[in-house]
């Protein structure tokens, strides 16, 4: 009953909201009742009332353009892949430039694979820009899961990993090979993925660049780890856990809901976001519009969350952060075809590891995902590194100046030392630059053929999801 009545109580606020709102504007300056006395000051509590009892909905990466080499590059969003739980989505460049094309065409490819842990896969949009300077970008962008039907089935850590390997497959298929760079929580999937198609013998990513996480979650466990350790699974599962009431296309299924994610985000620094919040109260007053857009930029993010399907959450408690499954070995993994393999990372031979840690993560603790070293025993030591970035925390070693400036140039040299000029699938032969001006037509028309192949042998319910 609980998350009915979270959306019975939201229902009854967001009237409230609009009146903030509106009576924000008008004692706004130059509005009617902006003369008044005390009007700044009225026109900032209200403003502030309306950020606090919003709706925050998923926001875009709105990302249109960026410069590489110092030339102008336009982005548009393409979705490549639509899967029931997640989106491959593509920042797909353009320009007329002949000589600019193929210096894009010719750039590493990466997998960005975001996390599914609370916020959406935006809260990657500077990692994502970044990248765009001097690589092919994909991103999964999961789903919220109350927004996806009961008769897709339910969602599991195994799900996470398969998804994971077919988009690595997909971008392997176009391009000949990728990079995948993991962020938080995705880690240990993806850790799992390559582990899993190095040991069938198929071809792996170029390159694995994980950022803080939790390889090992015993190593300097952080207040994220503790409450994962310190409660049974049965706790989470009889505390956390609801279904989607009615009124959502996912109504029934069993969530994790974002607004409990949310309070638990705001537990873990409380008086950090109540200052933060009277900082913008009187940035507002100050007239301080560059301060307040950029508190407003970060909380449109921050509080804007995303149920989690209940299967893969519980899962991901108990393989990572109460088992440690991937450390001790223990962890199966159970294919599309049903079949259930192990997971060993030290069959992985032929893809080079960079890990990247903050000195100051809250998150994942120092030596959390340099653990991945320990285990990736097949990978010549020539081909791993280790990074710390020194007064980064979680968030800082995939966004702000100290992603750009510190952990980006690295990540970009790793990826660059260990590319390999890019072949058409199935074939020895590298692309030309006479290829990169007509690869697009190209694509359209593959794309085309094989949608309609797809669509004409696949049964009904398949059909219906490509749609």
């Amino acid at each position: 009953m609980l998350y009915q009545f979270y959306e019975a109580q939201r229902s009854l606020m967001e009237p409230f909201s609009d009146f903030a709102q509106a009576a924000s504007k008008l004692y706004a300056p130059g509005a009617i009742w902006g003369q008044l006395p005390m009007a700044q000051r009225m026109a900032a509590g209200y403003d502030l009332l309306y950020r606090l009892g919003k709706d925050y909905e998923k926001p875009e990466f709105n990302i249109k353009g960026v410069k590489v080499e110092g030339d102008d590059v336009v982005i548009q969003e393409v979705i490549e892949l639509d899967k029931p739980f997640c989106q491959l989505r593509r920042f797909k460049r353009f320009t007329d430039d002949p000589q600019t094309l193929q210096r894009l065409k010719a750039q590493p490819v990466v997998l960005v694979v975001a996390p599914l842990s609370g916020h959406y896969s935006t809260l990657l949009r500077d990692t994502v820009r970044t990248l765009l300077q001097g690589h092919k970008v994909y991103i999964t962008d999961w789903k919220n899961a109350r927004i996806v039907p009961m008769s897709e089935g339910e969602f599991h850590l195994d799900d996470y990993v398969n998804y994971v390997q077919e988009f690595i497959r997909l971008l392997q298929g176009e391009y000949g090979n990728c990079h995948v760079v993991s962020v938080c929580q995705p880690t240990v999937p993806v850790l799992a993925a390559v582990s899993l198609m190095a040991s069938r013998g198929e071809q792996t990513p170029l390159t694995m660049t994980m950022m803080g996480g939790p390889i090992d979650a015993r190593k300097s466990p952080t207040a994220v780890n503790n409450l994962a350790t310190n409660k049974s699974f049965e706790w989470f599962e009889n505390n956390v856990i609801y279904r989607v009431p009615q009124g959502f296309p996912g109504e029934g299924r069993r969530v994790y809901p974002g607004f409990l994610q949310h309070t638990g985000f705001v537990a873990m620094n409380p008086d950090r976001h109540a200052s933060s919040h009277y900082d913008y109260f009187k940035d507002l007053i100050k007239g301080d519009d560059a301060s307040a857009e950029a508190h407003r930029n970060f909380y449109d993010e921050y509080n804007a969350v995303l149920d989690m399907d209940a299967d893969y959450y519980l899962e991901t408690i108990r393989t990572v952060f109460q088992e440690f499954g991937l450390v001790n070995g223990t962890w199966d993994v159970k294919n599309p075809q049903g079949q259930v393999e192990r997971v060993r990372p030290q069959d992985i031979r032929t893809t080079a590891l960079l890990t990247v840690e903050g000195e100051l993560d809250d998150i994942s603790g120092s030596g959390q995902t340099k653990a991945a070293h320990a285990l990736c025993t097949g990978i010549p030591s020539a081909q791993q590194e280790h990074y710390e970035a020194k007064g980064a925390g979680h968030y800082g070693i995939f966004s702000g100046r100290r992603w750009r400036d510190m952990v980006y140039p690295k990540a970009a040299a790793f990826i660059a030392a260990h590319d390999q000029p890019q072949k058409r699938a199935g074939s020895t032969t590298p692309i030309t630059a006479e290829d990169t001006i007509r690869a697009p037509q190209k694509r359209v028309a593959q794309a085309a053929t094989k949608a309609v192949r797809k669509s004409a042998a696949a049964p009904a319910k398949t059909r219906r999801a490509a749609r």
